[in-house]
């Protein structure tokens, strides 16, 4: 069982808040170990849910991480408290961002993958909230800092997020094209992003302008998948092509190259 605080603040004299993170379930590989993905899970839900789902997947050479987001008043139900990655109180591209909190989820999932051998590849997924705490993650890793302008720790080979959005998304051109490095690491870092064309929690069309505004803002290695038919939730279909693709970006032993 493992629990981890992570306080976030500008350096100034303002309040910062603490954030107690839940129990952290490992999947271990049943291969040769070669990369270790922080897999997030949606909101109100756990780690221990996620974990059992990904030890059936056929990627012997993947170790997944499944942390427990801190529990939290939530705004979108009225302050209600349950396990999130961040504060949300609306899914719209107007609601305000909880940098705050985003930086303190995506400085723990950094701090579980920095213990991790120098040669494993190293990546993030997850599923609806999860889903984009991970790109909040991957605009960390382009940017090289969170958006409290600490520098971000560690260098990913992959991000997945299924049902999720894009938070922070007004402000992400100006971060990306204004640094050479942040472009040059954009356009080369792969993202799966997979959404369901009948989701009744995040709507499609939050899927699919987040995978418009990341590909317009230089993430060109990045792939969009849709499925007809699918809800808030996930199938094996859309499981089966995050195997395929994580096999053939990631180079895995077994996998066709």
């Amino acid at each position: 069982m493992s629990f981890s605080t992570s306080s976030v603040g500008s350096g100034s004299r303002t309040a910062r808040r603490t954030f107690e993170f839940g129990r952290t379930h490992v999947v271990r590989p049943k291969g040769k170990h070669q990369a270790t993905i922080v897999w997030l899970h949606g909101l109100g839900d756990n780690g221990s849910s996620w974990s059992q789902l990904l030890e059936t997947l056929p990627l012997p050479n993947i170790k997944w991480i499944c942390p427990t987001a801190p529990t939290r008043p939530v705004a979108i139900f009225g302050g209600f408290p349950c396990t999130a990655w961040f504060d949300v109180g609306d899914l719209s591209e107007d609601a305000p961002d909880d940098v705050e909190g985003l930086d303190a989820s995506a400085a723990h999932v950094a701090n579980l993958l920095s213990t991790e051998p120098a040669d494993i590849k190293l990546g993030i997924g997850g599923f609806s909230m999860g889903a984009a705490t991970a790109l909040y993650s991957a605009i960390c890793y382009v940017q090289g800092k969170y958006g409290n302008g600490n520098s971000y720790p560690v260098n990913l080979s992959t991000v997945v997020g299924l049902s999720g959005w894009l938070p922070c998304s007004r402000s992400l051109r100006n971060k990306i094209e204004g640094s050479q490095e942040a472009a040059r690491h954009a356009s080369s870092l792969p993202l799966l992003l997979c959404h369901g064309r009948v989701d009744d929690v995040v709507a499609y069309k939050h899927g699919e302008k987040s995978a418009e505004i990341l590909n317009a803002t230089g993430f060109r290695n990045l792939t969009f998948r849709t499925y007809n038919g699918l809800g808030h939730y996930t199938i094996p279909e859309e499981m089966d092509e995050v195997c395929n693709w994580l096999n053939a970006r990631l180079g895995l032993e077994g996998s066709p190259s």
